[in-house]
């Protein structure tokens, strides 16, 4: 039976020798996507305004939502909330779809030099796509309701890449998963639904007594999330430590969910 290679290599290596590959089947995907609707790919521009304007009304008109003390704009409100489930978002549309990316491509398993462990690449890069269009529309509301980004916002894809590793390690393990546990994507789904309410995503960690902030700390999103809104939106410089134990978890669990993929890839067509 055929061996997978499970060194952190290899996981570099997946990405590196099959670029061209992911780069197509991810341009495939977000237009396809898209194919048959009026409005196509603008469907990508208008969807992150159409929520940020839902959520904005509910939360800061029905419960008059504030960020902090004192004199607080809609528009503070609207950037502050979209920031935040940009990064949400982007995890959910990933994490919610591994668990079937290997039932809905099984015409790949059987091909022994279709590289499988890309799957959760390309819809890594999907998903990397619609939160690229959404970030463009809040640079472009930045600008004109406050002027030019802050020189800060430069330091938005280091504090990305931590969350990249994550999601993909993420995805691998939930791939795998899928395809021998068939329930592990109800699972997910009500995981991420309770986790986009236990980040603070719709409100500042600081409205939370200090012993839940500490708790809140320990959701991996919730750094991220404020750290994002830290560079971009209040001007600061993100947290060193932050970055450094962000950097090493990410990597640690991106090798493992792949090296679990990579383990347990050779029972899939036997399930399927």
């Amino acid at each position: 039976m055929q061996s997978f290679d499970i060194a952190p290599s290899a996981m570099i290596g997946a990405f590196r020798n099959n670029r061209a590959l992911i780069n197509a089947m991810v341009r495939r995907e977000v237009v396809g996507r898209y194919r048959g609707s009026v409005m196509g790919i603008m469907w990508s521009f208008f969807n992150p305004l159409l929520m940020l304007a839902i959520y904005t009304f509910v939360f800061s008109e029905v419960f008059k939502a504030r960020w902090h003390e004192g004199p607080s704009s809609k528009a503070e409100f609207a950037l502050l909330l979209f920031a935040g489930l940009i990064v949400f978002n982007f995890f959910a549309e990933c994490v919610n779809r591994a668990p079937s990316l290997i039932l809905t491509n099984q015409n790949y398993v059987k091909k022994v030099i279709f590289p499988l462990e890309i799957l959760p690449l390309v819809s890594l890069g999907s998903a990397l796509f619609h939160a690229g269009v959404s970030m463009g529309v809040w640079m472009l509301a930045y600008v004109v309701l406050y002027g030019a980004p802050h020189l800060t916002a430069l330091f938005l894809p280091v504090i990305v890449l931590p969350l990249l590793l994550l999601t993909a390690g993420l995805s691998w393990a939930l791939a795998s998963l899928g395809v021998y546990l068939r329930d592990v994507s109800q699972f997910v789904g009500i995981a991420t639904s309770i986790l986009m309410f236990l980040s603070p995503i719709f409100y500042p960690i600081t409205s939370l007594p200090p012993r839940y902030q500490a708790l809140m700390m320990f959701n991996p999103l919730s750094s991220m999330v404020e750290q994002v809104r830290a560079v971009l939106f209040w001007g600061q410089y993100p947290d060193v430590h932050y970055l450094v134990l962000c950097y090493l978890g990410s990597i640690l669990i991106a090798w493992l969910g792949f090296a679990w993929f990579q383990k347990t890839r050779k029972g899939f067509a036997d399930v399927i």
